[in-house]
């Protein structure tokens, strides 16, 4: 990796309507979650991609937030734009029409479990671990509860929160924080495999399809089932139901 790489906080390339994301230096949060922002919204030169992979360098996937950061010194408007841009870029994630997969081959912590979390899938490799620690250092991780709270049990999610212990990768799979587990070694190739496989589905479909999950796990039975019903029919019309 050359100088220049490696002073990149995010480092994107795209290459058959998969544009891939990694994580550059997962220690400076608030530069790397505006980088990751510009990474995800980013307008491709030609087609607009229609997956992304969120990954990583090193062993971390990402640490979460650098408590150094957050010192009486640096002030309330700093704290705030902080955990602004935190939450612009989860919510992004789900909002946005594009699948976001999440490729995970280390540790992710606190605002690192909350991007996990957070998109629409997730590979891990065996040697992942996930944790919410912050209550340990007397910052409680009060926003990644709200992405991990949506993705676990309540009491999982209330366990990771209390204690700040780690959970394996094989307990991730079993509670439903990530989608699939695979030895390290396999981990990039499966995680394109799935990429692949969604690239090749109409993207107006998916768009459709993606708003309407996560617009309907938000309502009640009868709300939902209304919304999905509108929904299919919609569907019904579009040029790619048809062929």
């Amino acid at each position: 990796m050359s100088n220049s790489a490696k002073e990149e906080l995010t480092l994107v390339t795209e290459s058959n309507g998969i544009r891939r994301i990694q994580l550059n230096n997962p220690k400076k949060q608030l530069n790397v979650l505006k980088s990751l922002k510009s990474a995800i919204e980013k307008k491709s030169d030609e087609i607009q991609p229609r997956v992304i992979i969120i990954c990583s360098s090193g062993k971390v996937f990402s640490a979460g937030h650098d408590l150094r950061e957050l010192t009486d010194a640096t002030g309330y408007a700093y704290h705030k734009d902080v955990f602004d841009a935190c939450t612009q870029v989860m919510t992004l994630i789900q909002d946005i029409e594009t699948p976001v997969i999440a490729q995970v081959n280390g540790l992710a912590t606190a605002a690192g479990c909350q991007l996990v979390a957070s998109c629409d899938i997730a590979i891990a490799s065996e040697l992942s671990k996930f944790a919410t620690p912050g209550v340990n250092v007397g910052l409680f991780c009060s926003t990644p509860a709200v992405a991990l709270a949506r993705a676990v049990p309540r009491k999982i999610a209330m366990q990771m929160l209390l204690t700040g212990e780690p959970i394996t990768a094989t307990e991730a799979l079993k509670h439903g924080l990530v989608s699939k587990v695979v030895p390290p070694e396999e981990l990039e190739a499966e995680t394109t495999r799935i990429a692949e496989r969604i690239n090749s589905n109409s993207r107006s479909v998916m768009a459709l399809g993606k708003a309407c999950f996560y617009e309907q796990v938000q309502q009640s039975r009868n709300e939902a089932y209304k919304n999905a019903s509108d929904a299919m029919v919609r569907n019904l019309n579009y040029p790619d139901c048809q062929e």
